[in-house]
């Protein structure tokens, strides 16, 4: 039973990685967000992912204190503007209505 649950989570989880990674990449701004994407945030964005498979209360609020979290660590310890943190975690945590859609 434990294994079945895993591999449910874990199916979850891959879902949910590429509906973020869709919607960040082809979603209303991807154009834009596809020319603007760096090293540092497909990292930051990465780290996110990794972490949100181990979510195991997956809703909007843990998602966006995850993102907020990993955005507050990755902007120590790179050399990333604050205007540009800004717009990568306001695209992170748009993403959720579509990370939704397909937990559903």
């Amino acid at each position: 039973m434990k294994t079945k649950n895993k591999m449910v989570g874990a199916g979850i989880g891959l879902a949910a990685l590429a509906a973020a990674g869709t919607y960040f990449l082809y979603g209303k701004r991807g154009a834009k967000n596809r020319e603007a994407v760096t090293a540092w945030a497909l990292q930051l964005k990465g780290q996110v992912l990794e972490k949100m498979e181990k979510l195991t209360n997956a809703n909007q609020e843990a998602y966006n204190e995850l993102v907020m979290e990993t955005v507050e660590r990755f902007g120590r310890v790179k050399n990333v503007s604050a205007s540009e943190l800004k717009l990568i975690t306001a695209d992170l945590k748009s993403a959720w209505s579509h990370i939704d859609r397909e937990l559903k």
